[in-house]
């Protein structure tokens, strides 16, 4: 296989003209071409009057006489699984978010049937309880947008980036597109699927699952475990007792009530650092004029951007989850509680951008000396963020220059904030500590210097973001990744091991495999 970097597109071409423009440029006769796809792309805007899309074609040829200026590349195959497991019980995993939903898959597809366990409904269910939650302001506490199948992501942007460089990530972009995914998350640079996607997607793995054996147990909630001598003997969960030797905890962030259930069972948890912060939108013309510039000659996708900046008093603010064309969400889980996170669509033709802005927050800052105090301190932000806005789940918000300025908005400008059921005109200066605000605006000031209208005096905060990542981490060995419990194996984002749907699919599918070959 060979790899044609460097293909500078200035079009907005088919995939068939894309790969006979890489043909062309490397002097490859197409009928020595046996297969051909593109590997990569990416957006080139560094110079604005001369944007371009950068690809990078693989192709294998009939006959093999070298590619002058290409590299030779060999994509690994897959470890080969090795099922031993000869348990008389089913494995249980808690929780269907992404590590669940993957670990499930790997499960089946090698002789496994496990019970997977959701206290959520199902994603068609799901979609009508946050419906009626952003739009009426009724709250389902155990079906929401953090509970429920396909986990919090697929109420996100869908976003497939990761750091991550697991064999295991390929295998999952190649089960998305299996399911149901648009092929070109294959190979953009940053690739996303859209809430209006997963809906469907998630539905078609679950329907696979249930067709090779596995089960499915929705709206139902695991609410204590039974451990003896340090090994997990059953899950109870509402109406029913389920023996297992093994359970898979594939339980998202928000998951507080069973964090607390494996503490008072002596199941080792530990605090760790995460992030809090605000939801930041802008007009989503304005970012891509600052990304792109004014003169775009062909049709360009809807510009993102990922920002850092280190505050002189030690705290690092970012942003995450970044989501062009899309709107700010409703994502409450516990009741008279606001909490914010960011959604689109595939098409992304919404016309504001949002983006989490976080500061990090370590263990240190919470109260008191309980490994769960990280957890304890989302919950008090949350609580005050729900009665600023008026007790009636309206989200505070407020323009950016007021932020900047220790004043209470008294209007809203030229973006007009996308939270549903409703907003309130508040100064978030009274939300946070000192420490949170000061870092926020020294950050806003100075991200502004690197993307230009990043501090836009209209530009508006909505809080407050408390989920982008779990403050515990439910500690694994490194090479069994079970608990101190035997047979509890702590997986994805919840427990502490993923930060995002790649991460936590990959994860999903690491313990999975580690469950299959154990005896």
């Amino acid at each position: 296989m060979y790899r044609l970097n460097n293909v500078k597109i200035r079009d907005n071409l088919s995939e068939e003209e894309i790969i006979n423009e890489a043909l062309r440029k490397y002097r490859i006769n197409k009928n020595n071409v046996k297969e051909a796809y593109i590997y990569k792309r990416s957006v080139d805007a560094r110079n604005k009057e001369d944007i371009y899309y950068n690809y990078a074609v693989d192709v294998k040829l009939y006959k093999d006489i070298g590619i002058k200026g290409a590299s030779r590349v060999i994509l690994d195959d897959y470890p080969e699984i090795k099922t031993n497991r000869i348990s008389m019980y089913r494995p249980v995993i808690i929780g269907a978010g992404p590590a669940g939903l993957f670990a499930a898959l790997t499960m089946v597809d090698n002789g496994i049937l496990p019970i997977v366990i959701e206290q959520g409904s199902k994603v068609e269910k799901r979609v009508e309880d946050v419906n009626n939650f952003i739009e009426k302001g009724i709250l389902n506490t155990k079906s929401n947008i953090q509970f429920g199948e396909g986990g919090a992501g697929t109420f996100s942007d869908g976003k497939l980036t990761t750091g991550n460089n697991s064999i295991y990530s390929r295998k999952v972009l190649e089960e998305f597109v299996k399911y149901g995914a648009p092929k070109e998350i294959m190979y953009v640079a940053k690739p996303h699927i859209g809430t209006d996607n997963l809906v469907n997607i998630v539905k078609n793995i679950r329907e696979y699952i249930i067709s090779k054996g596995g089960e499915f147990l929705f709206d139902t909630k695991v609410t204590d475990f039974d451990i003896q001598n340090n090994y997990i003997k059953a899950v109870y969960c509402d109406d029913k007792i389920i023996e297992t030797d093994t359970v898979i905890l594939a339980i998202g962030h928000s998951a507080r009530d069973t964090f607390l259930t494996l503490f008072n069972k002596n199941v080792q948890i530990i605090p760790k650092n995460f992030a809090v912060g605000v939801r930041i939108e802008h007009l989503q013309e304005k970012i891509n004029k600052s990304q792109y510039g004014e003169k775009t000659k062909f049709r360009l996708p809807q510009a993102e951007y990922k920002l850092v900046y280190h505050a002189k008093n030690g705290r690092a603010c970012y942003t995450f989850c970044m989501c062009p064309g899309g709107q700010v969400m409703a994502s409450s889980s516990e009741e008279n509680t606001i909490v914010t996170n960011g959604m689109s669509r595939f098409s992304r033709d919404g016309k504001n951008s949002n983006s989490a802005l976080l500061v990090n927050v370590m263990p240190e800052d919470a109260k008191g000396d309980s490994p769960l105090r990280g957890m304890y301190f989302q919950e008090e932000l949350e609580k005050r963020a729900f009665l600023m806005g008026g007790s009636n789940y309206y989200a505070p918000v407020q323009r950016v220059e007021d932020f900047l300025n220790n004043t209470k908005s008294s209007k809203i400008g030229q973006v007009v904030p996308t939270y549903k059921p409703g907003y309130t005109l508040s100064n978030l200066n009274e939300l946070f500590p000192d420490y949170i605000n000061d870092t926020l605006k020294e950050a806003i000031v100075n991200l502004d210097k690197k993307l230009i209208g990043f501090g836009d005096k209209d530009a508006i905060l909505t809080a407050v973001e408390t989920r982008t990542s779990s403050p515990v981490q439910i500690t694994r060995d490194k090479d069994t990744l079970q608990a101190n419990v035997k047979g509890l194996y702590p997986c994805g984002e919840g427990p502490g091991y993923a930060g995002g749907i790649m991460t936590a699919a990959v994860d999903g599918i690491r313990v999975a495999i580690k469950v299959l070959e154990n005896k």
